[in-house]
């Protein structure tokens, strides 16, 4: 008897635990969907949906075992729910055999970190040999510094790219194609910003938006927490978790005034658009989801394989985004390890 009474509790905690998932899970893909003002709680959840889908499956797996059919629906039904979600992380296209001979342009983003402060160039050498080999014609940089040692970088890259816009600070369009135009899109209190380039590629003009939306600042808070631990501060594990907490809070909320603005601006651009950049957000946030708005997401339209574009937490938040006027024929990353990202390549067909 005590056997069954405890077989009985165990089943009754696992029930318990797959409705805590599957309403958390779902909650995390409606966060992406209101903006994080007001709902801190639901938009932090969409941070953990790999974590709570892992969950589901787990669950999944336990009621199968168990022979719970009844009880396996609400697992399943979650993790059926996801399949859009699951999409932005992971693609099963396969690269076309004519991708090289169709015709269309190559855009890249890529967040260089400033080469690593280095004073060499060599690093952005290295880079510039890496955009001529996969035949980049834009080139969006975030965290662009155009000083190495005494030399500019700008004037390496002028060879290849001989056009080439500047924003606010850190941000850059190369291009091999006329820029007819160019503008600043500044953020209040940051030194984040975005730009756009009219880029004429054969006399037809796309607008080429490049962002790099508010951090999150966690590795700086992590660090500052580790180093007031090392001076001798007593920092409560409390303190730590609401340093932590506050700080993507804080980053949350800057970056959802700043997707809001870049938004409008390409609602307002007249023309095609290619919209690229480091948004410091992970896929179906109300970031994501701004900045998407009726556009085409180009993993999701030719990627393939699980894409993650940030080197230090494999979490993907750098993406390249088109009008539906155009068409992608490939998408992908590089594994390089110049900067903490990785740079992204799409190659588009101006139908």
């Amino acid at each position: 008897m005590g056997k069954l009474a405890v077989y009985k509790y165990v089943s009754f905690l696992m029930l318990c635990l797959s409705c805590v998932a599957a309403v958390m899970t779902l909650f995390g893909l409606y966060g992406g969907t209101v903006s994080p003002i007001g709902n801190t709680a639901m938009a932090m959840l969409v941070y953990v949906l790999p974590w709570l889908m892992a969950l589901n499956a787990v669950l999944l797996v336990y009621w199968l075992i168990r022979r719970r059919w009844h009880w396996l629906m609400i697992p399943l039904i979650t993790l059926l729910c996801c399949i859009p979600y699951s999409g932005t992380l992971f693609q099963w296209h396969s690269l076309p055999d004519d991708a090289d001979a169709q015709a269309g342009i190559k855009i890249a983003t890529y967040n260089v970190a400033v080469f690593g402060r280095e004073t060499s160039g060599f690093k952005a050498e290295d880079i510039l040999a890496e955009m001529k080999k996969q035949k980049v014609d834009i080139l969006c940089f975030q965290e662009y510094y155009d000083y190495s040692g005494d030399k500019r970088n700008s004037d390496r890259y002028k060879d290849y790219f001989p056009f080439m816009a500047t924003g606010k600070d850190d941000m850059v369009i190369f291009s091999r194609y006329p820029i007819r135009g160019h503008q600043t899109i500044a953020f209040d209190q940051t030194n984040n910003s975005a730009m756009w380039a009219d880029v004429d590629v054969h006399g037809r003009v796309i607008r080429v938006f490049n962002a790099h939306l508010e951090t999150t600042g966690l590795n700086r808070t992590l660090a500052k927490v580790s180093k007031l631990k090392k001076a001798g501060l007593d920092l409560g594990d409390n303190k730590a978790i609401d340093a932590i907490y506050g700080n993507y809070v804080l980053g949350i909320m800057a970056r959802t005034g700043q997707a809001n603005i870049v938004a409008n601006e390409i609602r307002q651009a007249g023309r095609p658009v290619i919209v690229c950049g480091d948004f410091n957000d992970v896929p179906y946030s109300y970031v994501y989801n701004t900045m998407l708005g009726d556009l085409v997401d180009g993993f999701k339209e030719c990627g393939s394989g699980l894409m993650y574009t940030f080197r230090s937490r494999s979490v993907r938040i750098d993406y390249i985004f088109h009008s539906k006027s155009l068409k992608g024929i490939t998408y992908y990353k590089l594994d390089q390890n110049y900067s903490d990202h990785y740079p992204v390549f799409m190659k588009i067909a101006l139908e």
